[in-house]
């Protein structure tokens, strides 16, 4: 990575390990994220897997860390916190660190939880031998001065978490560098809401880094909701591993940020290994919201199922592209994906990518993709029973997310996806007589 672009990453780099207290941990981390950096650098535009990403702003960002702003508003929490999840832990993050004021006490949760400051962890969301599409969570680990390390065991009952990340720092005073590690023991249960949230209207720059460890037969439930605020670019990555016989349920949920790109790869390393990946995105005006999922069966008799739903209205893109990669280890190994988009705006663009490479014999596996309006003869069957054209297109709409939204546990927390979602598709107070 030899261009200005790199240049002014190195010279912010070396200015916050400077500009840092000494007692802050993870410097080690930093560095050896940065060098990993300097050796791949960052995507560009002509790399096909980044092309509807908006990659132009990282011409003129502040890459330093947002540091929290110690003012009494953000020592009591940003207003306007969604309600509280029944039976959940919450943990608040602004700009990346970890606010103890409106967040639970540590010892409320059954997982163990510590502040990444405190602790000089791996370089985390890139596993070893890693592409090139999860280069921004290098970013983050070179960067990032907070997060979360999260480590469930075994217990009676699951541990239920909630994660608040609100992005509040204008982008020209830096970054915010949500990061997560997350370690589920043999036979322990977790349930995780991981949101992401703006404080104000104003623009902000996020870059995000999840990783995750699932132990033999350890199982968890992880909700990902992208609420940004609609003038914020994100930049995400999410990495798992998961080892034999254990499950994961990862549900994200897009509807924020003027400009999104999430990477998820997942590696089901452990014969029998269960995956189950849904996704949901809706993009209105010139929103862009774009994922791409890499899936790799790496031991016999793994499964996966993937889901995808996205509605781009306006002049929005919508795109995911699903990759599912089944090694010549992986005989027995069964997969499923099923990816519909969803135009509903004249100029709106929806991009689905069905990629399947299979490397051994006995392997079920099948996909589809489609991308269209809405179905004109189910419309002409509404308008038949007496509804109105707005009232059918709405009820058409939320048919299309249904396969996303049954799939969410926790009834509050369906309700509070169910409101968002139908405000994003600016049908609120119609939509919300539905359900």
């Amino acid at each position: 990575m030899s261009n200005p672009l790199a240049v002014r990453i190195a010279e912010q780099h070396a200015h916050t390990l400077r500009a840092l207290p000494p007692q802050l941990a993870g410097g080690a981390r930093r560095r050896a994220a940065m060098e990993a950096l300097a050796a791949v650098g960052l995507p560009g535009t002509r790399d096909d897997n980044w092309k509807y990403a908006n990659l132009r702003t990282l011409e003129r960002q502040n890459f330093t860390p947002a540091l929290l702003n110690q003012t009494a508003a953000a020592a009591n929490g940003p207003a306007g916190l969604p309600p509280r999840l029944p039976g959940f832990a919450r943990y608040v993050f602004i700009d990346g660190n970890f606010a103890p004021a409106p967040s639970d006490p540590i010892e409320a949760s059954a997982a163990r939880i510590t502040p990444l400051a405190l602790t000089e962890s791996a370089v985390p969301g890139v596993p070893a031998g890693a592409g090139g599409d999860e280069r921004f969570a290098l970013l983050n680990a070179a960067f990032a001065t907070d997060g979360a390390a999260i480590a469930v065991a075994a217990g009676d009952e699951p541990a239920r978490l909630e994660l608040l990340f609100v992005a509040s720092a204008a982008s020209e005073s830096g970054v915010s560098y949500p990061r997560i590690e997350l370690s589920v023991a043999s036979d322990a249960r977790a349930t995780v809401v991981e949101r992401h949230l703006s404080a104000g209207s104003g623009a902000s720059f996020v870059t995000s880094a999840v990783a995750a460890e699932l132990a033999p037969g350890a199982a968890l439930e992880h909700y990902r909701l992208q609420e940004l605020g609609s003038r914020a670019i994100l930049f995400d990555t999410l990495s798992a591993t998961l080892a034999a016989k254990a499950s994961y349920r990862l549900q994200a949920f897009g509807s924020g940020a003027q400009a999104a790109r999430s990477t998820l790869r997942l590696q089901l390393a452990g014969e029998r290994a269960d995956l189950s990946l849904a996704v949901a995105s809706l993009g209105d005006d010139k929103q862009v919201q774009d994922t791409y999922a890499l899936v790799e069966h790496l031991a016999p008799h793994a499964h996966t199922e993937q889901t995808f739903r996205g509605i781009a209205a306006g002049r929005a893109r919508v795109a995911f592209n699903g990759k599912i990669m089944v090694g010549r280890q992986a005989a027995g190994s069964e997969s499923r994906q099923s990816l519909r988009g969803l135009l509903a705006g004249p100029e709106a663009e929806i991009d689905v990518r069905p990629q399947l490479e299979i490397y051994t014999d006995e392997v079920s596996a099948s996909h589809g993709a489609t991308a269209g309006k809405l179905d004109d003869n189910m419309l002409f069957y509404l308008l038949s029973r007496g509804l109105d054209r707005e009232s059918a297109q709405r009820a058409l709409k939320w048919a299309f997310l249904g396969d996303v939204i049954a799939k969410i546990g926790p009834p509050e927390l369906r309700r509070q996806i169910e409101t968002r979602l139908a405000g994003q598709m600016r049908d609120g107070a119609a939509l919300r007589e539905l359900f």
